[in-house]
């Protein structure tokens, strides 16, 4: 039987679980409008940082909440960000291709944010 903190803390957990997913349509639409922004033919540094630290928070927090391949695809996008940011010079076509991989994150997101099977991923 559980005690009472066990209760306590699972219905904390609980409500923090639901705050996250109530917080995923907003999440995603931030991405969309750093997204719409983006140029790739000359990368704003400011745009650049903020698509990173978003992408870092939904991976290190998705999986807490029962958003595990949601938070695992955005720890592949941040992964992907930070070697082009590593670069001082990006070919556009190296920016499309990951603004490609973001696009298809968010339509991904938009339908089913806590999924198990991300599309053309191994199971």
């Amino acid at each position: 039987m559980a005690t009472l903190i066990d209760q306590e803390f699972f219905a904390r957990l609980h409500a923090l679980n639901e705050k996250f997913a109530a917080s995923v349509p907003a999440t995603l639409a931030r991405l969309e409008e750093l997204r719409a922004q983006f140029d790739p033919a000359a990368a704003d540094a400011a745009l650049v940082k903020e698509l990173h630290q978003s992408l870092h928070t939904i991976a290190g927090s998705a999986a807490t909440f029962g958003f595990r391949v949601f938070g695992a695809q955005a720890r592949q996008l941040e992964q992907r960000l930070r070697v082009l940011m590593a670069f001082e010079m990006i070919a556009a076509k190296d920016w499309n291709d990951w603004l490609h991989a973001l696009d298809a994150y968010i339509a991904w997101a938009r339908l089913d944010p806590k999924g198990a099977v991300y599309p053309g991923s191994p199971d």
